[in-house]
């Protein structure tokens, strides 16, 4: 089978590479190990698939070369999103945070992204497993548990070994490698973290409390969720794609209330400490922050210094998390084909003409949001534009 491309991966990025040449008159085949395409995007926002953000900004990337993903967000913005999904039929709505879902399951994007491939000529080939991969005289061959596949272009899409449990591999990284790239190692992304034994405010599972999370020199002001092992929810998630092993996490309880204004205001110097607290933290919570010896006692008595050790505590709660969850337990990965050697205008590799790379293969991670998945419409998009005619 001779075609104008071979694609590796039937996830976002490579589906939307197909279509996108499809449309512009290049065959594809498109190969992928498992028995359905875009299974991570059939999962993805609870099933309704978090698709885009109404506020993209490469402010929402991570990416060890600054500015990489900037001209291809530019060039795929929210509103080409949407129209895509209008093209298709398909509703969408906008929750917090500026996340947009379909108000279907995102099983039936899936199906019209493939429906589209296949009427612009593509080959979807699911079930298939790779074999060698060679580049002779001026093709690409693709060994297949099903056949071989030629063409002039090669494009790696085959995503990040994060969620392992819907396929997902380090496949394209190493062949990324076979053919000379760097690869920055990948770490676990939009993962919960897990807190020493010795952590003061474990037993608190369950309870969740707005909160600003800072790592790395980032900020993020969304809810938290205590674990049995440590922390999860929106704040951490965000956290973990810039948090590095043996680095702090720094917690503000009270993002929003100054500890200091509440109890130098008047009308809570009668309260208990622990009474004025309860009422603007989960009361669990507000037990372990106060200590016992300042609880009880009214808030117009605490000494200065217990005042401002208390607000220290509640605004920054300082922690050192010893792991993240894994892999099995992330969203997405840190890491990937080092940016460097890639055109960032076409994804071409600048160490072998006609090999190009897409989605969360490449070293650029979108944070909690749909951010991850709009990067994946955007670097498809690119690779399926960038093809000429006569090349």
């Amino acid at each position: 089978m001779i075609r104008d491309a071979v694609i590796l991966g039937a996830g976002a990025a490579g589906l939307m590479c197909a279509m996108t040449a499809g449309r512009r008159g290049f065959s594809c085949a498109v190969i992928d190990h498992s028995p359905v395409a875009g299974r991570k995007v059939r999962l993805a926002g609870g099933g309704k698939g978090n698709v885009t953000n109404r506020f993209l900004s490469p402010d929402w990337y991570v990416c060890s070369q600054a500015g990489f993903p900037d001209i291809l967000l530019r060039r795929c913005t929210t509103d080409f999103i949407l129209d895509m999904l209008a093209t298709f039929g398909i509703g969408w709505e906008e929750r917090e945070y500026g996340q947009i879902f379909c108000t279907e399951q995102a099983a039936r994007l899936v199906e019209a992204l493939t429906e589209a491939c296949r009427e612009t000529g593509s080959d979807i080939l699911l079930r298939r497993t790779l074999g060698d991969i060679r580049h002779e005289d001026g093709l690409f061959t693709v060994e297949t548990s099903g056949g071989s596949v030629r063409a002039p272009r090669l494009v790696i899409a085959t995503g990040s070994p994060a969620w392992p449990d819907c396929g997902a591999t380090d496949a394209g990284m190493r062949l990324a490698r076979q053919w000379g790239h760097k690869v920055i190692p990948v770490r676990p992304a939009l993962v919960p973290l897990l807190f020493p034994e010795s952590w003061p405010l474990h037993g608190l599972a369950g309870v969740s409390v707005p909160a600003n999370v800072s790592a790395g020199g980032r900020s993020f002001r969304y809810p938290l969720l205590f674990t049995h092992k440590g922390m999860s929810g929106p704040g951490i998630l965000q956290a973990s794609c810039f948090w590095k092993s043996g680095e702090p996490l720094h917690i503000d309880f009270l993002p929003e209330q100054p500890a200091l204004e509440l109890m130098h205001a008047p009308e809570n110097g009668k309260s208990t400490v622990l009474g004025l607290f309860k009422k603007h933290l989960p009361t669990r919570l507000a037990e372990r922050l106060v200590p016992e010896t300042l609880a009880t006692r009214k808030v117009a008595q605490l000494a200065k210094k217990d005042r401002e050790a208390l607000a220290l505590a509640l605004h920054d709660h300082v922690v050192v998390p010893t792991r993240s969850e894994g892999m099995g337990h992330a969203e997405a990965a840190a890491g990937g084909v080092d940016t460097r050697d890639v055109n960032p205008r076409t994804l071409e590799s600048r160490k072998r003409p006609g090999l190009y790379f897409a989605g969360e293969v490449l070293d650029v991670t979108g944070l909690l949001g749909g951010y991850n998945l709009h990067w994946a419409w955007a670097s498809g998009k690119a690779v399926g534009e960038s093809w000429k005619k006569d090349a």
